[in-house]
């Protein structure tokens, strides 16, 4: 069905939604049609055409959800805010580099009842779905065009508008592998290393580092079980109180890096994979760089110390990813740490000011041809090259140009990281999600100290810890639990992920595969183990109590218990008939149990 406007305000029916086209879309032609892919799926196909080049208005498209049965929001980035959205509020605002245009509405039994998600992951989207007081209804909309925005003679964009009753975790994974199939979205390998613990200088040492110092680290983190370092920000400067003033020309500090070739050579030859940190749209005033593209800035942030480039400028691009390239080739890394990608802003000004020389008039546009061409000609470097970027700029076309998605920062914070690394896996596919670097303070006791990792068991972890300062019962403790993190990483990477409860952020997390289960507790709950439990069934103790609870729909037969400590010291074997019901089983904090089917 196509209902065309001009000059009446188009509008579809979709089941029992109408939705509405809102604002000044006269200087375009418009449609909106549908189509129903199963019953409680559908796509709504919204079309602008314009015989000549126009700067489009703000549009919304709207419809209303009454509120039943929906107790719970999700959103990328939403973190500890999990609460419904007032009128004054938006969801999500979401580009190619920040978040992704995507709502989920669901019950406390974890039920979706609308995930609604939209095409245009590239350009500015606001995307909602508020309480309408007067009707007890959502007011759902996406914004269009609510950011200066270039001109344009065709725009066309679909929405996915999901109501199954199925788990939202399970709808959720049905958008994310729905946006990898549409053109321009094809996510990038992800070499096996990608899918291992890393070693990260950055809560460890800051800007305070040296070869002979991370040498040193990278040398007892290959012991415990990491395969590749981040070496970040501080390579490129002596001055560590100028902010962002000494990015742009990318050369290494020779008091911190002699011979950064041979320093790279030395981390190979422990077996460490090493990547390097870049803040891409940084130019500093203390580097030639600043004076070379003055002009071609997007915005000069006194607070920053820096000046953000303008990408549509196409010797902008092609310095950026020549340095990129350079340092692949010249240092023989092996990956690159791309940050501060989310900061490519454009204002009104940028579109108005008549300089010329530029090759692309949409800033989005530009940034996802830096990015894309970066990828292409990295490859060719080096195929395996692994890319890092990290949360909120985690969307769908980002998954084109890196292969590892880490949480935002969040130092020493344990329920933040498992939130964030949650949210960043729920949509992510394929790609690795990594955690926010592990830090703890020396005097925790081991148990305390685990919870950081216990928290992330379900990402790929992140050590940014001095492991020759760490006490012996923190050491032993670590190389416990990265030694079952990757003994175990096919499940808990791969396994199908079920995170309960997200308002409750993720009290109860498990993975699954046919034969192993992993499940870890986060606070003092009863665990629902709603199918025939698997031979073989792993619980963690993250919840700081000396049980845990779990409820059987049906009798599950005999199982032999192992328990171990924090530490990994075997406490106990036992035997315990599961019949229907609930479970208290002993464990310490911090713990593990094994369950084997006798």
């Amino acid at each position: 069905m196509v209902l065309s406007s001009a000059p009446a305000v188009p509008s579809i029916q979709v089941a029992d939604f109408l939705f509405k086209l809102q604002g000044d879309s006269s200087h375009f032609q418009s449609s909106l049609t549908t189509e129903e892919i199963e019953p409680d799926l559908h796509l709504v196909h919204l079309t602008l055409t314009s015989q000549t080049p126009v700067t489009p208005q703000p549009l919304k498209l709207t419809w209303s959800q009454p509120i039943v049965d929906i107790q719970g929001i999700w959103f990328p980035g939403c973190n500890a805010k999990r609460w419904l959205t007032l009128p004054w509020e938006i969801s999500v605002q979401s580009k190619a580099t920040r978040e992704a245009p995507v709502v989920s509405l669901y019950n406390l039994a974890g039920a979706n009842r609308l995930t609604f998600a939209c095409s245009d992951v590239l350009n500015h989207i606001e995307t909602t779905a508020s309480i309408h007081e007067g009707n007890a209804a959502f007011s759902c909309h996406f914004h269009f065009f609510a950011q200066p925005t270039a001109p344009l003679r065709e725009y066309k964009v679909t929405l996915r508008i999901d109501r199954r009753a199925l788990p939202y975790h399970r709808v959720l994974n049905d958008v994310q592998s729905w946006w990898a199939s549409l053109p321009g979205i094809t996510p990038s390998p992800v070499p096996d290393v990608a899918r291992l613990p890393m070693y990260s200088t950055w809560y460890s040492f800051h800007q305070e580092l040296t070869d002979a110092e991370v040498e040193h680290q990278c040398r007892l983190a290959k012991q415990l079980g990491c395969d590749a370092v981040i070496i970040d920000d501080g390579w490129q400067t002596e001055d560590n109180s100028g902010g962002y003033a000494y990015c742009g020309d990318w050369e290494v500090t020779p008091k911190k890096f002699p011979d950064l070739r041979a320093h790279i050579d030395r981390l190979h030859a422990l077996g460490m994979k090493s990547l390097l940190w870049f803040s891409v749209p940084f130019v500093g005033p203390k580097t030639r760089a600043y004076n070379r593209f003055k002009g071609k800035y997007l915005i000069e942030d006194e607070r920053l110390h820096a000046a953000t480039l303008d990408p549509r400028f196409p010797d902008v691009r092609e310095y950026l990813i020549a340095l990129y390239e350079k340092a692949i080739r010249d240092w023989d890394l092996d990956g690159l740490k791309l940050d501060f990608v989310d900061r490519f802003n454009p204002t009104a000004a940028n579109y108005n000011d008549g300089v010329t020389g530029r090759d692309i008039d949409s800033v989005p546009e530009a940034v996802d041809r830096l990015l894309r061409d970066t990828m292409v000609r990295l490859r060719k470097l080096k195929p395996d090259v692994l890319i890092e970027f990290r949360q909120a700029y985690i969307g769908p076309l980002m998954r084109n140009y890196g292969n590892l998605f880490r949480a935002a920062d969040c130092p020493n914070d344990a329920i933040c990281n498992r939130v964030r690394t949650i949210d960043v896996r729920l949509l992510s596919g394929n790609t690795a999600t990594h955690s926010d670097m592990l830090m703890w303070s020396l005097q925790e006791s081991p148990e305390s100290a685990a919870l950081q990792f216990l928290n992330i068991l379900f990402a790929v972890p992140q050590i940014s810890v001095k492991l020759d300062q760490i006490p012996a019962s923190h050491l032993q403790m670590l190389r416990f639990w990265i030694g079952f993190w990757r003994e175990h990483r096919d499940v808990l990477l791969d396994g199908t992920l079920e995170p309960l409860s997200p308002e409750l952020q993720y009290p109860f997390i498990v993975a699954k595969k046919a034969s192993q289960w992993i499940g870890a507790f986060y606070a003092d709950v009863v665990a629902p183990l709603c199918e025939p439990l698997p031979p073989e069934l792993w619980l963690v103790n993250a919840a700081h109590q000396s049980r845990v609870v779990v409820e059987l729909p049906s009798a599950a037969g005999a199982y032999q218990i192992e328990e171990y400590n924090v530490l990994g010291e075997l406490i106990e074997t036992r035997s315990v008939t599961l019949t229907a019901g609930l479970h208290a089983l002993k464990v310490s904090p911090s713990g593990l149990l094994h369950l084997k089917r006798s």
